[in-house]
Parts: C-alpha cells; structure tokens; sequence
C-alpha cells in the first residue's frame, strides 16, 4: 500500500492535497479540498460515526482505521486538524485527545505534515468572527468552495474549515513536526561563539 501512497510525489507541484479534520469522541468529522494555484475544490467531506461503540479502545481503532482508508484513497499531502478546547470536564478532555492524538498518528503512518490550528483561529480566518457559530462556519465554507453539499452533521463542514483554515493561512498557526523539533533544538545547550565573536568588548581578558 505504500508503494501506491508514493504516487503523490508525482502530481504537479502547484497542486495541494489538503485532509481536514475535526476531533470527536461521538463524532469525528473529516474533509478533503484539492489546493490548485489559488483555486479551491472539495473532493469529500462526511463523518465518522463512533456513537454505537460503548468501548473506548474500539472507538479508537476505528478512527485509525477510517483515517487510513481515506488517506489511502485521497493521498492528501498535509493533515490540518483542530485542537481540543478545554473545557471543565477532565475525562472528556482525556477522551478528544486520545481521539486526536489516534487520527494524528495515522497520518504520522503515512508521514503526513501536521499542522493543528484552534478553534477560535480557524473560524478567524473562515469567517472572519473567531466566535462565530458552526452554522456561520458551514455558510463560508459553502460559499469560499461553491457547493451546496448540506451535511447531517456540523463536524464534517468544521472539517474541511480546518481544511481551508490551512490553505489559507499556509501552516502559520502550528506545524506539529516544526514545533516539536524547535523545542528539541530549545533544549540544546547554548553556542556562545556567536555572541563573543559579535561582542568582543564584553568578554574580560
């Protein structure tokens, strides 16, 4: 199978193909837009229904399993996805992240970019209310991919906003990869050569 994922190498370079994602633990929603030169399409969007599974293990194994099937399908170049609100209630917020972290780490299988983007950052930038509804949020993203695809459920358009959100913004938010890697690097100890070369005056003989 990964022999099939590699095919994305060879589409052109101006075309992006960009996987959204909208963490849930009943519901978990997902959208892919195709980025060519300034132009927009959604190629999918739906949900992944979870609500009929009591276990949790299980509800996780399937959210692996149902990102894989549509990152196999669609071979989507980057994974936006939208970070967990926090909320009063620790054991639901154990939950969503465990759901993220599963949808996160199939695209990690397929060493796909993350970039995770908040709430309030990818309604900003979808509608320009960064407290807008999920009813605004479903409106633009009509509007900005010209479709009147109307979902049963609000987590499949909070998806491909997200989607959108990083066409849009081009990763500024967070890059999951990038970030880990700076605070490794923050980590590290200190070169003083540069300073000392820049300042000589400050360094006693």
């Amino acid at each position: 199978m990964k022999n099939v994922y590699l095919c994305k190498k060879y589409r052109m370079t101006q075309e992006k193909i960009i996987l959204g994602i909208d963490p849930g633990t009943m519901v978990m929603g997902y959208g892919v837009i195709r980025e060519q030169g300034k132009q927009l399409e959604l190629l999918t969007m739906g949900v992944i229904n979870l609500k009929k599974l009591e276990n949790q293990a299980l509800k996780l194994k399937k959210i692996f399993e149902r990102v894989l099937e549509i990152i196999n399908e669609y071979h989507p170049d980057e994974l936006a996805i939208e970070a967990p609100f926090f909320g009063k209630n620790v054991q639901s917020m154990l939950k969503l992240g465990r759901a993220q972290g599963v949808a996160m780490a199939a695209a990690l299988y397929r060493d796909i970019p993350i970039f995770e983007y908040s709430p309030k950052t990818i309604k900003q930038n979808i509608t320009g209310n960064g407290n807008a509804s999920k009813e605004q949020v479903a409106k633009m993203v009509h509007f900005i991919l010209k479709t009147d695809e109307n979902p049963q459920f609000f987590d499949a358009t909070d998806a491909v906003a997200a989607a959108v959100c990083h066409s849009i913004s081009k990763g500024k938010d967070v890059n999951y990869t990038k970030h880990t890697t700076e605070k490794a690097k923050a980590h590290r100890k200190p070169d003083w050569s540069k300073f000392i070369a820049e300042n000589p005056d400050r360094i006693k003989q």
